[in-house]
């Protein structure tokens, strides 16, 4: 199995395989989605309640895929984009203001998706290990479409951007939404499967059906690194 074959839906099966895509790195940018504090710190569990530590353990999951792959391949990613000359940009999920009446409805909704997180708190910064270095641009979202809630698309064009890579979480929200934004825009799209993650494996997958082939090209990093080589 390779990228050309793997995530496909109904839509897509027995259609032709597509061709490499054309990666010019003065033309590409690795865009990195909301890898942020508050999604990767965690309580104690013996401090948490019957009811807590039965949401805890369902999450487990989830932060041994971030810990193991996610965060280590992302890395991996920043390191070969930066020697490449690839624009590397940073999307994060904060508010503008310290009662988040600037977020979008989606992110007001009760429920999990209710996460007030002011720019300038410790919650919404981008992990310690994917850090921004000298001036690589980080844009803020009231939006789960990165392209949507910030000026990212002047951005892009500006940068003369072609070609976007992207990583993160979640797949089935942000990413996927973000992804959906820059297909509008006829950008040419690659999600690295191995550098993002949902809340469960079975909505990463089923999330990289759904937008494989259509949206996006989706490979892990290692082909997409192969498929750079010089």
């Amino acid at each position: 199995m390779s990228w050309k074959t793997d995530f496909r839906s109904l839509y897509y099966l027995g259609a032709p395989e597509p061709d490499d895509p054309v990666i010019t790195p003065k033309e590409t940018a690795l865009l990195v989605i909301d890898i942020q504090n508050t999604y990767l710190e965690r309580p104690e569990r013996h401090t948490l309640s019957p009811d807590e530590q039965r949401r805890f353990d369902l999450w487990t999951p989830f932060h041994e895929r971030m810990r193991k792959s996610v965060i280590p391949n992302t890395e991996k990613m920043l390191d070969f984009a930066r020697s490449r000359g690839i624009e590397c940009i940073f999307a994060r999920i904060a508010c503008h203001t310290s009662d988040g009446r600037d977020r979008s409805l989606s992110q007001k909704m009760p429920g999990w998706n209710n996460l007030l997180l002011p720019k300038n708190e410790h919650a919404s910064q981008i992990v310690p290990e994917l850090q921004p270095v000298a001036d690589e641009i980080t844009v803020t979202k009231t939006t789960d479409s990165a392209l949507t809630g910030t000026n990212l698309r002047l951005i892009l064009h500006n940068l003369g951007v072609k070609t976007v890579i992207c990583a993160g979480i979640f797949t089935d929200q942000c990413v996927s939404s973000t992804v959906r934004s820059l297909a509008d825009e006829s950008y040419q799209v690659i999600v690295l499967e191995d550098c993002c993650a949902a809340a469960t494996d079975e909505l990463h997958r089923k999330e990289l059906e759904i937008i494989n082939m259509i949206y996006c090209h989706v490979m892990s990093s290692a082909e997409l690194r192969n498929l750079m080589q010089d």
